[in-house]
């Protein structure tokens, strides 16, 4: 499994993934699920992926294949020289139904799923901070003011810190806080999802990525961040008034 959130506010977008993929009870592996381009000062583009590994991998490598044809050929549309992040919405999208039309009933054969689900993100200059959820089929929706985040993989146990926390206007270095808090809370409730984290922040009108970092299992700043939470946690719940009288002992 996995889990990646994404967030695009006012002022920029943020996106944390984890690295742990498993094929079974005791097949754990680690592979990046966050992978990023940039033209510095023109355009910046990240992309996370959930689902079958092997489809992921491949529209990735389809994307890569195209940048390096385009330098020959510059006719040949790619995510880095498209008019818009909506367009390279729909390129991500096309790859990958084409590689699931390609091979889905293979795969489906063996006793595997074929989905694959995406998010891509980024802004170009002339064009404004974008957000989109690419699903299995192709198609996508893009992220609002009022839907500013989307979650793919293990999104339950790190949905309730972001509904409660994160709007458009909350600053970036707040949503940082909120994405790694939702990270550690579903580190905490699923085995499937794991260390090492990729970050990525893009500021507004940048056009490149202002954070690029891999967070180790130990990290202080983030060991800080979930322990924090975690006496915040147990001390608001202390306060809580009692539903039933208290029993006496």
């Amino acid at each position: 499994m996995t889990y990646c959130v994404a967030v695009r506010v006012n002022s920029g977008l943020v996106l944390l993934s984890d690295t742990r993929t498993n094929a079974g009870i005791d097949n754990f592996s680690r592979f990046s699920k966050m992978f990023t381009w940039e033209v510095p000062g023109e355009r910046a583009v990240v992309m996370m992926t959930s689902g079958n590994l092997s489809i992921a991998q491949g529209v990735i490598t389809r994307i890569n294949q195209a940048i390096e044809r385009s330098a020959e050929d510059p006719t040949i549309e790619t995510i880095l020289n498209v008019d818009s992040l909506y367009h390279a919405a729909e390129l991500v999208g096309e790859a990958m139904q084409g590689l699931q039309d390609r091979y889905r009933q293979s795969i489906q054969a063996d006793g595997a799923g074929a989905d694959v689900t995406m998010l891509v993100a980024g802004q170009r200059k002339g064009g404004r901070l974008r957000l989109f959820m690419v699903y299995a089929a192709g198609n996508f929706i893009e992220a609002t003011d009022d839907t500013v985040y989307f979650q793919i993989g293990e999104h339950k146990y790190g949905k309730p810190i972001l509904d409660r926390v994160v709007s458009s206007t909350t600053s970036l270095e707040d949503v940082v806080k909120a994405v790694c808090v939702s990270m550690d809370s579903t580190l905490r409730s699923n085995l499937s999802v794991g260390m090492p984290l990729d970050l990525c922040v893009i500021r507004r009108d940048s056009y490149r990525f202002d954070v690029r970092q891999r967070i180790e299992a130990g990290d202080p700043k983030f060991q800080a961040i979930s322990q924090h939470w975690g006496a915040a946690l147990r001390s608001a719940f202390s306060g809580v008034p009692d539903i039933i009288p208290r029993i006496a002992t």
